[in-house]
């Protein structure tokens, strides 16, 4: 039987990718890096600027995660835990600063959730160079000539995004921030419902960087239906930012 069959999601990732807690500002920096590349070069959802780093008033305060490519040493992707520490008036979370008339108030209120355990997932973002698919040799921006990725490396690529949200769902848990908010591009939600992580929906769709809509979910209701595959992933990811 062939052996690369019964790897598993943790096999095939490990091998290529590491998760980091981005602590100190050289590592936030590659961060701002990704998010500037695909935020304001690529999708030209914010506007350039001369240090060609993305960041904003939210991050002071947040908690960030990165994956890195262990052979090239290069980012991969991104995301930040955001939490609030007061009402919504006096403490907004990104997606009540900037998209409030998107939200479904009624289903909210139902939530009553105490904002101390309150937080949102955002700026979930993957380098452009690993969003390539297989056979494709350059990207929008090009690429450095000697990173010649394998066919089995980039069928790990689509997994990029999801380790950025478990990582994510990882600092939920640590932090006690396990109500969980979420602006999300229809792809991601569907992607994790694949997965048996089932978000609701808290709202409508919003043309903010893109057409995106609020989304919550519990971090216990997370790992209650996440597939065996995947909560295989998440506890390797958690190990690998949370040290024992």
């Amino acid at each position: 039987m062939d052996n690369n069959a019964k790897q598993s999601l943790v096999d095939n990732f490990e091998r290529y990718f590491s998760v980091e807690l981005a602590e100190t500002q050289e590592q936030k920096n590659l961060a701002y890096g990704i998010r500037y590349r695909v935020y304001c070069q690529e999708f030209h959802y914010e506007k350039p600027n001369f240090e060609e780093l993305e960041y904003d008033e939210f991050d002071e305060r947040s908690k960030h995660c990165l994956i890195i490519h262990q052979d090239s040493g290069l980012p991969a992707g991104c995301v930040r835990l955001v939490p609030t520490f007061n009402s919504r008036k006096k403490d907004p979370l990104p997606f009540e600063k900037h998209c409030l008339n998107s939200l479904d108030e009624n289903f909210i209120e139902q939530l009553a959730l105490d904002r101390q355990h309150v937080c949102e997932i955002s700026r979930l973002a993957v380098d452009a160079i690993f969003r390539r698919r297989p056979g494709e040799h350059s990207t929008r921006f090009g690429e450095p000539s000697s990173l010649d990725f394998s066919r089995q490396e980039q069928r790990t690529f689509s997994l990029i995004a999801v380790a950025c949200f478990l990582a994510a769902t990882v600092l939920t848990e640590t932090t006690e921030r396990t109500s969980v908010f979420a602006m999300m591009e229809p792809f991601l939600p569907r992607l994790m419902n694949r997965s048996g992580i089932m978000f609701q929906r808290a709202g409508q769709d919003i043309d903010y960087h893109g057409t995106r809509a609020p989304y919550f979910i519990t971090t216990q209701s997370a790992l209650t239906h996440m597939h065996p595959d995947l909560k295989e992933l998440y506890q390797w990811i958690k190990t690998s930012i949370i040290p024992a």
